[in-house]
């Protein structure tokens, strides 16, 4: 299990680990840190919510194995990002270690986040480790089959989801927990932290859920239940020997910066279409899984070119241009509200996230 052997980072830091990739720490106008790609929405998971309500099959329109050497190629200029093959479940794709491979020769950092089905065993694994996966994500959405096997609609799912990430680890891969904080989990936090722990995590990835795909508004948390979970996560993130990551939440800087964490020492404020992009199964452009607007499509337009120059993006990367509370908050630089969640409540990419408690003054800052 890893230990902390340097100063501890401030609470939701997320430095690279020994021996890994690491990601661009440029502008990140210029290179996103990370780069998602849903390269299927098929999924045997019928989870409650999936942002991308995946199905059994694949949709038409995915990009087959030429669109998607051509997408790899095409992104060689962020070579150094964190590309991230996710779907519904990538192991359907009869191509995955062919794009692994390709990714990792333009110099991609490759990760994978698959569904906890028995197609992930040990040999599938070498393989993809052979072909340049390093990182290997799995969700656990509750400490127990109770909750987690409740969210993924599936029974068994909590079992197999544990024997996957120590075959993982027994692999070699460096290991990922990645957690959706709904009403139904959010007081498992601390017990989902101890067996990320037990796990030999090397970082948990919280995700705040946002109503898209089939994650319904009823499920998402208030904003005081926002604010509860986050000095909830800051105080597990100073003991805890994992690196933690807050997603769908940037309210969870400010609240670091209002227990003292000073502004400089924060990871850089990312956020949908400022340093994240996502590229879906049909090869639209969009700022992240869960803010479904296209600035293009890779079939047509080059996804570096729209990740710099677009209009969505670069809207997405001014903070002069928000709206409502975010417009005026003093924290909006460091913070900038969830994109993706203003959309999802309010139809405006660049209004007020409703997940935040902070009442600014009333001038503009």
């Amino acid at each position: 299990m890893s230990t902390r052997s340097a100063p501890a980072a401030p609470p939701g830091a997320t430095q690279a680990a020994p021996g890994a990739a690491r990601p661009p720490t440029g502008d990140l106008a210029d290179r996103p840190l990370v780069i998602a790609w849903e390269v299927t929405r098929a999924c045997g998971y019928r989870c409650h919510h999936c942002r991308a309500a995946a199905q059994p099959r694949p949709l038409p329109g995915e990009l087959d194995a030429a669109d998607g050497r051509a997408l790899v190629d095409a992104l060689s200029p962020f070579a150094g990002s964190v590309l991230v093959l996710t779907g519904g479940d990538p192991l359907l794709r009869k191509d995955l270690e062919a794009i692994v491979e390709r990714a990792a020769g333009v110099g991609l950092a490759v990760a994978l986040t698959p569904s906890a089905t028995p197609r992930v065993r040990a040999e599938r694994l070498r393989s993809l480790r052979d072909a340049g996966v390093r990182q290997v994500a799995l969700s656990l959405d509750g400490a127990g089959p109770p909750s987690h096997d409740g969210l993924r609609g599936l029974r068994g799912s909590f079992a197999r989801t544990l024997r996957i990430l120590e075959t993982a680890r027994e692999e070699g891969l460096r290991v990922q927990v990645n957690t959706t904080v709904t009403r139904r989990n959010q007081d498992e936090l601390g017990d989902v932290a101890r067996l990320a722990e037990r796990l030999g995590a090397e970082m948990w990835s919280v995700f705040f859920l946002v109503p898209v795909g089939r994650a319904q508004s009823r499920e998402m948390l208030s904003a005081e239940e926002h604010e509860r979970a986050f000095h909830r996560l800051a105080d597990l993130a100073e003991r805890v020997p994992f690196r933690l990551k807050v997603t769908a939440a940037p309210a969870y800087r400010r609240v670091l910066v209002e227990r003292g964490v000073p502004r400089a020492a924060l990871p850089p404020a990312a956020n949908d279409g400022r340093g994240f992009m996502f590229v879906s199964h049909d090869g639209e452009v969009c700022p992240s899984g869960f803010l479904p607007i296209s600035a293009g499509n890779v079939r047509t337009s080059s996804p570096v070119d729209l990740y710099r120059g677009s209009k969505l993006f670069r809207e997405l990367r001014d903070p002069a241009l928000l709206r409502g509370r975010c417009g005026r908050c003093p924290f909006r630089d460091a913070c900038g509200g969830s994109r993706a969640r203003a959309f999802a409540v309010s139809g405006d990419h660049l209004g007020e996230d409703p997940a935040c408690v902070f009442e600014p003054e009333g001038t503009t800052c």
